[in-house]
């Protein structure tokens, strides 16, 4: 179950073996519009993920049992909540502790004794961004295409649904949380490889290059006989950040709303759109938006 950005309390997974001293936090949380969920071991943690996947993790980074930084460690290695900003908390003045906790996938600490402003400013930034991110992911899943988002060491970060269903197609993997075998070879700088499912469907996949935070961007797409919108959005070789313009346009947003969405100037929207419509072959903003949306053959 995942919260709807646009109606829904943005919520927070609390994660502390000693809640109750966290009471204060958690009411200031509640005040600030956040729905505040509890566990009290980082087993409890995971559970808790199975049923919800919230905005945010504050996290403690010394447990028993399991510890915070493995448990957030398991977080990251899940496709499905790997986007989910972690930001441990600790009393722990050591560097080498704040150096595992990064290294283990999370984004930010606070120090303990916390200070509930500085915990919400931190919050705000992470699962707005958080979310920006992830709405950007989802828009670019258009034309019948699929996305994969691979990281530096090979793991997926993120698929859209359609590339889910077609890479369980394809094979299962050698490493779990990695790409099947076949599609190894698209990590390649500029690869473009031609696939078939174990179905007998023909998958077009293209290495679009790096995306968010390094992850490597590669779009799949069915191969038809005939030049379709979906054949035509895969040959184009749009970049990762074009291709995110090109479908919020095809959702129907402004060059300002498109700005806001991906942190950059109208301007700049503009000049993506310039090398978009030379790249399709198209001269307006109409036509740019029906071949993203499959009208166009």
């Amino acid at each position: 179950m995942r919260p709807n950005p646009e109606t829904e309390r943005p919520v927070v997974l609390v994660v502390d073996d000693a809640p109750s001293s966290l009471g204060m936090l958690c009411d200031t949380l509640e005040a600030s519009g956040y729905t505040v969920l509890v566990a009290p071991d980082g087993e409890s943690a995971l559970q808790r993920l199975e049923l919800v996947v919230p905005d945010a993790i504050l996290l403690d980074g010394i447990m028993p049992g399991l510890s915070g930084f493995e448990t957030c460690r398991r977080i990251k290695a899940d496709p499905a909540l790997a986007h989910i900003p972690v930001l441990f908390m600790t009393g722990m003045s050591d560097s080498q502790d704040v150096v595992e906790g990064f290294a283990s996938g999370g984004v930010d600490y606070v120090v303990k004794p916390i200070r509930a402003q500085e915990v919400l400013a931190r919050l705000h930034t992470h699962t707005r961004n958080a979310r920006i991110t992830r709405m950007a992911r989802d828009a670019v899943d258009v034309a019948g295409m699929g996305v994969v988002f691979v990281d530096a060491q090979g793991r997926l970060a993120w698929r859209s649904p359609q590339a889910a269903l077609w890479l369980q197609a394809l094979g299962a993997p050698k490493i779990p949380g990695h790409l099947p075998g076949t599609l190894e070879a698209a990590l390649e700088p500029d690869a473009h490889l031609r696939l078939c499912t174990e179905g007998g469907l023909r998958l077009s996949v293209r290495n679009l290059g790096t995306a968010t935070l390094g992850e490597t961007m590669l779009l799949l797409a069915v191969q038809r006989d005939e030049p379709g919108p979906s054949a035509r959005l895969t040959e184009a070789a749009l970049t990762p950040r074009e291709t995110e313009v090109l479908s919020w346009l095809a959702k129907g947003k402004t060059n300002r709303d498109i700005g806001d969405i991906l942190g950059t100037s109208p301007r700049t929207v503009n000049k993506h759109l310039e090398h978009i419509f030379e790249k399709l072959g198209v001269e307006t903003r109409a036509a740019a938006a029906a071949l993203a949306s499959g009208f166009l053959a």
